[in-house]
């Protein structure tokens, strides 16, 4: 019996990847959701190509501009972002409805890939990230 659980847990299993809005789309990318609150500089819906844009999902601009993604902030600006998604837990239930079909990308425009908002999504969603090509892949179970 603990076989087939296990084999159950990993058929249910959401697959998140998270990419940055300058990287291509590609076709294993699932549901592609924009998570920043500003639209990526110079992008095109076309070129964007995403199913949706969750902006209220983003950290505030407050905490947007204090963090200046400055690594030597991110231990704290990840503490006050978990924090705040605490309390949208009904956009983050949206946010995972987008996976439905096999799979979920989150999209951000932040230069670093260890240090933005789309990390402490997936941290919160209960992913423990790893280094995806291209992107980076979370496996939520």
């Amino acid at each position: 019996m603990g076989a087939q659980r296990r084999e159950a847990k990993k058929r249910k299993r959401l697959i998140v990847r998270l990419k940055r809005a300058y990287d291509p789309p590609t076709p294993n990318d699932g549901s592609r959701v924009l998570v920043d609150r500003l639209w990526p500089r110079g992008m095109t819906k076309e070129k964007l190509k995403i199913d949706a844009w969750m902006r209220d999902l983003a950290p505030s601009d407050v905490l947007r501009k204090w963090f200046g993604h400055d690594p030597a902030k991110w231990e704290e600006f990840r503490r006050r972002y978990m924090d705040d998604l605490a309390g949208k837990k009904e956009l983050l239930k949206e946010l995972v409805a987008h996976a439905r079909g096999g799979g979920l990308t989150l999209v951000y425009s932040a230069h670093d890939p260890e240090h933005n908002q789309a990390v402490v999504i997936s941290e919160v969603l209960g992913g423990a990230h790893r280094r995806a090509r291209p992107g980076r892949q979370a496996h939520l179970g």
